[in-house]
């Protein structure tokens, strides 16, 4: 079996990838008769030095125990395809909710400029009006002025005229300042004119933006719908892992110690994890999965993030298949407290990014799902990012590794996220 079956809140996926199918479960219970000599198996006593064979009783029992365990492992692909099938929507629905978001925010930045516009306009109008009340002040100060003395001026300038030319000189004065006057009045009537469209361009200006916050509401209706789907096939995927659990808490006891011993043999296979990284690093080489970018740099890390950096190095590994158990430890340890959760749990609740450019030393990184495992397929993988493009994470022992070489091996089936654990910001 690939995976390890106990009733531990913190069991993830073994993340050596090995062979469930190349050899079959009843050849290998076969084999093990054959090497146990005058062993017990099952419970039932052989004979030492007698033939590797067991009895009828004990072949009978056995195949019952096989068939009992293909059954079982025949339920659990159909969920761990379940899982797949899970994973990838919330992966689409995490994808649209961050497309969205980026949306909503540029959405904003336009308000606010138009917004910004919208007061200079004012601003322009309010000079404007200004300008408009002093034009109109002079005006009728002069035309106040010329009705008082309109009949005793012409009077004035012909008995103060000397002579005929002094006359038609006074009188060019005089059309001179009527032509002032109608200047100062059209100046005003254009005034009024750009008042007029500054005030027809401010109100179109605020249909404009009515229009956007409309879009935005929209958009906002659209992501909290986004939202709700995600929590359904959240609480789906919470209640296909309960079926796995009690699927694998009613198998006999008899392939429980069948699978124990198969753990056991793949715990102590080290050199098997030795490929699995090897297999990883060719995988990233071939370009499997890739995201173009850099996450941030150790030597940026404030105080916060290098108290989980140092943590991620002093923390050992609690076992084989406990990459979130592995995980929390390292933020307790740390002074953030523990993360709950599995691997899945811990990308669904923390991680909302798939851009290098968001990845920050201290990040958590993970993925629902992958399909090198059983167990892998269902609750996925976990690690810390340390920096300098450098991932931290718990597979048997606690490796360094690339991150670029962990998104390729794990990030076949759904893409690789991370984000702030427990929704602390260490940079802040």
């Amino acid at each position: 079996m690939s995976q390890q079956i106990r009733r531990n809140p913190q069991h993830h996926a073994i993340d050596s990838p090995f062979c469930d199918t190349a050899v079959s479960r009843r050849a290998a219970i076969q084999a093990a008769f054959a090497a146990a000599g005058a062993a017990v198996l099952f419970g039932l006593p052989r004979l030492a030095g007698a033939e590797p064979q067991a009895s009828q009783e004990t072949t009978d029992k056995l195949n019952n125990a096989q068939a009992q365990l293909e059954d079982a492992q025949e339920q659990l692909d159909e969920i761990s395809s379940q899982f797949e099938d899970l994973s990838r929507q919330l992966d689409d629905t995490l994808g649209q909710i961050e497309t969205l978001q980026g949306q909503i925010d540029t959405t904003q930045a336009n308000i606010d400029q138009i917004e910004q516009d919208i007061s200079d306009t004012q601003d322009d109008i309010d000079l404007k009006q200004a300008q408009l009340d002093r034009k109109q002040e002079v005006l009728a100060t002069r035309v106040t002025s010329s009705y008082k003395t309109g009949k005793t001026g012409i009077l004035s300038l012909l008995l103060s005229s000397d002579s005929f030319d002094e006359l038609v000189s006074k009188l060019h004065y005089v059309d001179k300042i009527n032509a002032s006057d109608q200047e100062a009045i059209e100046e005003i009537h254009a005034i009024q004119d750009a008042l007029e469209q500054q005030k027809a361009l401010l109100e179109q200006q605020k249909e404009e933006l009515e229009q956007q916050m409309a879009e935005l509401e929209q958009q906002m209706a659209e992501l909290e719908q986004l939202k709700s789907q995600q929590t359904q096939q959240l609480d789906d995927m919470k209640s296909k892992k309960d079926e796995v659990q009690q699927l694998l808490d009613s198998l006999s006891q008899d392939v429980k110690d069948l699978i124990a011993q198969r753990d056991a043999e793949i715990l102590a296979a080290a050199q098997a994890e030795e490929e699995a990284r090897r297999a990883a690093e060719e995988a990233a080489r071939q370009g499997a999965t890739s995201i173009p970018g850099d996450g941030q740099s150790a030597i940026a890390a404030g105080t916060a993030q290098q108290r989980v950096v140092d943590s991620a190095y002093s923390t050992p590994s609690p076992g084989a298949g406990l990459c979130a158990g592995w995980v929390s430890m390292v933020f307790a340890n740390a002074g953030f407290g523990s993360v709950p959760g599995n691997a899945d749990d811990q990308y669904a609740n923390w991680c909302t990014s798939s851009s290098k450019s968001n990845l920050k030393v201290g990040m958590i990184i993970a993925v629902p799902s992958h399909p090198h495992t059983s167990a892998g397929r269902i609750y996925g993988h976990v690690g810390v990012y340390v920096g300098d493009n450098t991932v931290r994470d718990n597979v048997g022992y606690i490796r360094s590794i690339d991150v670029d070489q962990w998104i390729s091996y794990y990030g076949p089936t759904s893409t690789p996220r991370w984000g702030w654990a427990n929704g602390i910001n260490l940079e802040g």
